[in-house]
C-alpha cells in the first residue's frame, strides 16, 4: 500500500517545465483590497453586528445552534481534528520523502504545506490573545452581558475582553490555502481546485462558528487573509526549488 502511495505521489523530475509565480495583482492587490473593503463594510458600517442580528433572530432570538451536534460535535470538534490529523499526514508524508525515493521531489513542497498551515493557525491564535474583540454571544443585544466595543475601541478600566479576533476555528479551514501554492509548485492544473475547496472549507468552518454566535463576519475575513498571507510570503520565501538554484546561479538539482 504504501508503495501505491509513492507512485501516486511521485513527482517526475522535468527541467522544461516552467513554475507558475505568484502575480503581484492577483496575489497581493487584489485580495488585500478585497480585506480592506469587507472590513471597511463589516467593521466601520457594523455589517457585523446587522449579519449577526439576522442570523440571532433567525434561531429565535437564541443562539439556538450554540450546543447543536452538527455545529459543536461534527463541524467545530471533528472537523477541527480531522485538519489537525490531514496536517500530521502531510508532515509524514514529508518525513518519509527523505528515504522513499518516489516522494523526494515533493520533500520541498509538503515542508512548506506543513509549516504554512502550522504558521497560519498558530498566528491566528496569537493575535487572538492581543486583539481583546469580544463574540456575538458576549454581547447585550445578542443575550451577553458586554456593550460592544470595536477593534481599535479603547476598553474602560476593568473590562476585560473574550479574545474573539480573528477565528481559530475557521483558521483550521483557511490554513488550507497553502492547498493553492502546492499545487501551483507541483500540479498547476489543480491550483484553483485546490484554492476552492480551501475557501469551502474554512467558509464552512466559519459560517458554523457565526451560527453558534461565536464570531462575527469580519473574524472569519481577517483569518483568510492570514491564512493567505502568510502562504504567499512562504511560497516567496521558500521557493520551489528550480526558482532556488536559479536565484544561486545553478541547474537544479532533486530535492
Amino acid at each position: 500500500m504504501s508503495n501505491e502511495v509513492g507512485s501516486a505521489l511521485a513527482v517526475t523530475p522535468d527541467t522544461h517545465r516552467t513554475v507558475l509565480r505568484p502575480n503581484a495583482m492577483t496575489h497581493v492587490v487584489m485580495p488585500l483590497a478585497a480585506v480592506l473593503v469587507a472590513s471597511f463594510v463589516l467593521m466601520q458600517h457594523y455589517g457585523d453586528l446587522e449579519v449577526s442580528a439576522w442570523l440571532y433572530a433567525a434561531q429565535g432570538h437564541a443562539w439556538a445552534l450554540k450546543d447543536a451536534w452538527i455545529t459543536e460535535q461534527v463541524i467545530h470538534k471533528l472537523g477541527r481534528n480531522l485538519s489537525i490529523g490531514a496536517g500530521l499526514v502531510v508532515l509524514g508524508l514529508a518525513i518519509a520523502s527523505a528515504w522513499k525515493p518516489s516522494l523526494a521531489g515533493l520533500r520541498r513542497p509538503l515542508l512548506r504545506l506543513f509549516v504554512s498551515v502550522a504558521l497560519s493557525t498558530i498566528l491566528v491564535s496569537l493575535l487572538k490573545k492581543h486583539t481583546g474583540m469580544d463574540c456575538p454571544w458576549d454581547l447585550t443585544r445578542f443575550g451577553g452581558s458586554r456593550e460592544f466595543y470595536g477593534l481599535f475601541d479603547a476598553r474602560p478600566a476593568g473590562v476585560r475582553a473574550s479574545g474573539c479576533f480573528p477565528a481559530g476555528h475557521a483558521s483550521a479551514g483557511y490554513a488550507w490555502l497553502a492547498l493553492y501554492f502546492f499545487a501551483l509548485e507541483v500540479w498547476p492544473r489543480w491550483r484553483y481546485p485546490a484554492l476552492g475547496f480551501a475557501v469551502a472549507l474554512g467558509m464552512l468552518f466559519g459560517f458554523s462558528q457565526q451560527l453558534r454566535g461565536a464570531h462575527f463576519m469580519s473574524h472569519d475575513v481577517w483569518t483568510a487573509a492570514i491564512c493567505w498571507f502568510t502562504a504567499l510570503a512562504l511560497f516567496v520565501l521558500w521557493p520551489p526549488k528550480k526558482d532556488a538554484d536559479a536565484a544561486r546561479g545553478r541547474p537544479g538539482a532533486a530535492d
